[in-house]
């Protein structure tokens, strides 16, 4: 078995959740209210940044050239084609790019982003690729089971299609294989991989609860 597949076995319990939660069903639909879709664009729109940054600095601590390739090319495409969607949305619901730079990070958004930077910093690149995996993969499974579930085209559609399309595929494939590499060269790094897999996926569910719920800051 790939440690790819260990990973996603050991964290099946929370893939469950996810494709349970309200805020992925009612996506599906169509009918997901429109100030936790605003949320989690706000919220996304500031994640995607360090998520970059991320990939970045795994890419530069990275000595392989097919491990560059990947992680760079990782950070490029959330820079210049995973923003650009977000942008799309926002114009939709009448958000300006101000408004989504200006956005506070909410806890969970804070959490998440501060456990991936300081991975890709503190971390050997393996864990980090571990850590950045659960977000690909997650969102490809997720737009999946919506794919699935939809009924018919509505305004959350542009959505679903990018996070299925075969672009994207092609780049959550490319983080799975870095992934199983890794783990091969580096057996030693494979429990700290998975601790790694495991907190990004627990973020994961996480933050489409933080969208749904309406998380705030307390003060």
């Amino acid at each position: 078995m790939a440690f790819s597949d260990e990973l996603l076995d050991a964290g099946a319990e929370i893939w469950a959740a996810q494709l349970d939660h309200p805020f992925v069903s009612e996506l599906a639909a169509g009918d997901l209210d429109d100030a936790a879709f605003r949320r989690w664009l706000e919220q996304d729109y500031r994640y995607l940044f360090d998520y970059a940054r991320t990939y970045a600095i795994a890419g530069a601590k990275a000595r392989e050239e097919a491990a560059m390739a990947t992680l760079l090319g990782g950070a490029d495409a959330v820079l210049n084609e995973e923003l650009d969607l977000h942008r799309s949305f926002a114009d939709e619901y009448g958000v300006t790019e101000t408004d989504l730079a200006e956005t506070r990070k909410l806890p969970t958004c804070e959490a998440y982003t501060s456990f991936l930077v300081r991975t890709a910093y503190d971390r050997p690149v393996p864990v980090t690729v571990a850590a950045l995996f659960p977000c690909m993969r997650g969102y490809l499974d997720a737009a999946e089971h919506m794919a699935d579930r939809a009924e018919a085209e509505h305004r959350y559609t542009p959505f679903i299609e990018t996070y299925t399309s075969e672009e994207f595929r092609a780049e959550t494939a490319a983080v799975r294989e870095l992934v199983d590499r890794y783990a091969a060269a580096r057996p030693g790094s494979q429990d700290a991989m998975r601790e790694a897999f495991l907190t990004s996926a627990r973020l994961e569910l996480a933050f489409w609860e933080m969208a749904y719920a309406g998380e705030e800051w307390s003060a």
